[in-house]
C-alpha cells in the first residue's frame, strides 16, 4: 500500500483529511509518528509555511508528504488573521483567537472573509506540487455551533444562514476551503497510479 504523511500535529485537521487519502488507497500517517523536530512556521504567505512543514517532515521519511497551511482572511481587518490564523491571539489557542477576532470585527460594518488553504505535496523523488482551495463567507457576531475547530464557530459560509460550526460535519467536509484543495491532490495521485 501506498503510504503518505500528513505534516500536521492538529487532530482536526488531521482527521479532515485521512478518510480522503485513505479511500484513495493511502496509509495515512501523521508527524506523531515520526521524530520531527519543533517546526517554527516563519513564512509570509500560506505557502511559505506548507513548503516549511513538508520540507522539514520530508527530511525524516521517505514517504510522501502532505501539508498545508490555512488562514482566514477577513476584508475589514486588511486581510488578518490569514497566515497567523492559528497564533492570532497572544495564547493561540482556538477560544483566545476567536474572542480577539469578534473584539477586533465588533465595529465593522464589512464581515466578509475567505478561509484559504495551500497544500503542499512532496513525492518520493523530491518533486513539490501545490494545490489551492477557499472558502467565501462572513464573520458572525457571536459564536456558534459545536461541530468543528479553529474560526468555525464564527464564519458562516456564502449561501448559508449558520456557521461551519453550526453546519453538520459532512455540509462542511464537502464545502471547505480544504476539501476544495484536498479534491485537486486525489485528482494528482489518482493520475499519478
Amino acid at each position: 500500500m501506498k503510504k503518505i504523511v500528513i505534516a500536521s500535529e492538529n487532530q482536526g485537521k488531521i482527521e479532515e483529511i485521512r478518510p480522503h487519502l485513505a479511500h484513495a488507497g493511502f496509509e495515512v500517517y501523521s508527524m506523531a509518528d515520526f521524530d520531527v523536530p519543533p517546526v517554527d512556521e516563519t513564512g509570509t504567505t500560506l505557502l511559505e509555511n506548507a513548503l516549511i512543514k513538508a520540507r522539514a517532515l520530508k527530511n525524516v521519511t521517505n514517504f510522501m508528504v502532505l501539508a498545508d497551511d490555512s488562514g482566514l482572511m477577513v476584508e475589514a481587518l486588511g486581510g488578518k488573521p490569514g497566515v497567523y490564523s492559528s497564533r492570532y491571539a497572544k495564547h493561540g489557542d482556538d477560544d483566545a483567537n476567536n474572542q480577539k477576532l469578534l473584539t477586533n470585527m465588533a465595529d465593522k460594518n464589512n464581515r466578509f472573509a475567505q478561509f484559504k488553504t495551500v497544500i503542499v505535496i512532496i513525492d518520493q523523488d523530491d518533486k513539490e506540487y501545490v494545490f489551492e482551495g477557499e472558502l467565501s463567507g462572513y464573520i458572525h457576531t457571536v459564536l456558534e455551533g459545536e461541530h468543528g475547530f479553529g474560526y468555525d464557530p464564527l464564519f458562516i459560509p456564502v449561501g448559508y444562514h449558520k456557521t461551519l460550526a453550526s453546519l453538520p460535519p459532512s455540509v462542511k467536509t464537502r464545502i471547505s476551503h480544504r476539501k476544495q484543495a484536498l479534491d485537486q491532490v486525489l485528482v494528482f495521485l489518482r493520475q499519478r497510479g
